[in-house]
């Protein structure tokens, strides 16, 4: 009764509509445009260079492509200091470039999803030389505090709010005499939300590029977009210590940050930004965000019940919490989890890796065991979003303190930067062979490119027999199927605990996964566990460890040997037996009466 409580629980949050929306459950494709492709041999990839590979995207089986900042920055944080949110900085190109780019897009059926950083803009921005000026309009577009008088010199920061990247929050303008906030670099100023006016002019920028066609945004940093407001007399108070991070009080952990992250006001300028989308008729727009935060306070992006919010607020539980050593039972433990909090009607997200972390491979554990995360990401309900590169299952590169760029590591000293340092996970794409990995014909990279570029890259595993690659598209493919992008989900209790094992089952057709993230070979008696099932079934995808082959046979009663750190997925042969296709009809049949009654 257990496994049957679970299943209907978590099933009955899962099912999908009817009739998807192009965004719903569907496979997103992150680039970070400096390490793409670079089309002008410059050393840093572009605009035109992204645009060239929109049929290897297409041929990934992509249903959307989403790019870190493009816009006009002053380069102090990788391009999210934006100088001009309205303007394609020229390292990537031109507007012309642009529109180039988004009707190759759409020529190849590739939605186009752009970054949205709205906390801050870059101190080179004419609104913040305007408000450093205390010109008209533009007084308190920033947060601004004259700060606390020491004597007759330049008075002390406000309070002791630190930043991201180390030490104070604030910053001295010898311009206006007063100290900005800035929650990230220096070069960072943070936007004042509770001005009328900067709602507005952030509202336009979403309006500026919806009308040139981009069909979404991913919204950047979203926590820390609102601050407690002044007292009585203008202060903002002392955050208290949070008991970490206690040898170095310059950390952000050092601080528990309850002034300046997760206020509720945040939610309701989400649900403002989707109110500016939902005008869009043509076609759907999408939001995106990102949001290092508590469970609880993510599912409050989708929505308050009243008013829609983010259509995929992501999920980093599984990123955050798993590691080379976690079982898996505590991937479950925590995938369920999420998928039980998700409100009615929503759709999950899964995200394993992104242009802030280490690299799957390098994270958590090695080659076949990212693999075992990409069928995990492929093969649950929901969208799948995967971060450049990892489809071929490329590494971290080690990067000298000499050669590092992030902000965050260089604000550190050549004894820790790498423990910060974003860079690693940002190197050049690694497409062929060639001088630089086929990432450009030129002299240079703006970062260096991998050692083992010349037997880890696109074109090797493109002729190979076999690859990380080729499963990789596989997966995809599966991921459009109805099992696994509309289907019921069901998992197995009381396995080995280092399976993780589940069904997913659509109409007549079930598929069974199984995970093994276990360093041995383990044996699993499926008709054991998932009694309902049809007796036999066909595999149908394996990964590159596994010693079970496509198209062997499975009987559900015999005794199955997984290989180490490996996957299979298998099509079971047959309808399921009545209760799950009774419970699956239920399902869906509650879940289109809750979506009528959204309508």
């Amino acid at each position: 009764m257990k496994l049957f409580a679970s299943f209907l629980l978590v099933t009955c949050l899962v099912t999908g509509n009817l009739a998807l929306e192009w965004w719903e459950n569907a496979n997103y494709y992150q680039i970070y445009p400096k390490s793409y492709a670079d089309a002008n041999n410059d050393g840093t990839g572009d605009l035109a260079g992204i645009q060239s590979k929109i049929p290897y995207l297409k041929e990934l089986g992509m249903d959307a492509v989403w790019l870190s900042p493009i816009f006009k920055s002053s380069w102090k944080d990788g391009g999210y200091d934006i100088s001009d949110f309205k303007a394609i900085d020229p390292v990537f190109g031109t507007m012309k470039d642009f529109e180039s780019l988004l009707a190759t897009c759409k020529e190849h059926g590739i939605k186009l999803i752009l970054d949205f950083v709205p906390n801050h803009s870059s101190n080179e921005c004419e609104w913040f030389l305007k408000s450093e000026r205390k010109e008209a309009g533009f007084e308190d577009f920033y947060i601004w505090h004259p700060g606390k008088p020491q004597g007759s010199g330049q008075p002390l920061p406000p309070n002791n709010w630190n930043s991201v990247f180390r030490g104070s929050a604030w910053e001295w303008s010898d311009v206006r005499k007063e100290y900005y906030l800035h929650q990230f670099a220096i070069a960072q100023p943070d936007l004042n939300y509770r001005s009328e006016n900067v709602v507005k002019e952030m509202k336009s920028v979403l309006k500026f590029w919806l009308d040139k066609g981009v069909d979404g945004f991913r919204v950047d940093a979203i926590p820390h977009l609102f601050e407690v407001e002044k007292d009585k007399d203008g202060n903002y108070p002392d955050e208290p210590l949070s008991g970490d991070c206690t040898d170095d009080s310059l950390k952000h952990c050092y601080l528990s940050h309850i002034y300046t992250q997760n206020y509720p006001e945040t939610y309701d300028m989400v649900y403002q930004w989707r109110e500016v989308l939902d005008t869009y008729k043509d076609s759907p727009r999408l939001m995106m965000t990102e949001a290092y935060t508590p469970l609880e306070n993510i599912m409050k992006y989708f929505g308050d019940g009243k008013k829609n919010g983010s259509h995929i607020p992501f999920n980093f539980e599984v990123l955050t919490s798993t590691s080379a050593t976690s079982t898996a039972k505590q991937l479950k433990i925590t995938s369920e989890n999420y998928m039980n909090h998700l409100p009615a009607g929503r759709f999950g997200n899964w995200v394993l890796g992104n242009h802030d972390q280490r690299r799957i491979k390098s994270r958590l554990g090695g080659e076949a065991r990212a693999e075992v995360f990409n069928f995990f990401l492929q093969t649950m309900p929901g969208h799948a979003i995967t971060y450049q590169g990892e489809e071929i299952i490329m590494e971290d590169v080690h990067i000298s303190w000499a050669e590092t760029q992030d902000p965050q590591a260089c604000n550190t000293n050549s004894t820790v930067y790498d423990e910060y340092s974003r860079d690693p996970a940002r190197t050049p794409m690694q497409w062929n062979n060639s001088t630089n990995a086929g990432f450009n014909n030129g002299t240079k990279t703006w970062l260096p490119v991998g050692s083992n570029y010349k037997t880890l890259n696109v074109a090797l595993q493109e002729s190979a027999e076999n690859s990380h690659l080729k499963i990789f598209k596989k997966l995809v493919q599966l991921h459009k199927l109805p099992a696994f992008r509309e289907g019921l989900y069901e998992s197995a209790n009381n396995l080995d605990e280092n399976i993780y094992s589940y069904i997913r089952t659509h109409g007549e057709e079930s598929y069974l996964v199984a995970l093994n993230l276990a360093k041995q070979n383990k044996t699993i008696n499926f008709g054991n566990v998932f009694r309902h099932l049809k007796p036999s079934g066909e595999v149908v995808l394996s990964s590159l460890n596994s010693k079970i082959a496509e198209k062997t046979k499975i009987v559900m009663h015999d005794n199955v040997v997984l290989s180490p750190e490996s996957a299979l997925v298998v099509k079971m042969n047959g309808a399921s037996t009545l209760i799950v296709s009774t419970i699956a009809l239920l399902a869906t049949v509650v879940m289109t009466f809750f979506n009528n009654f959204m309508n």
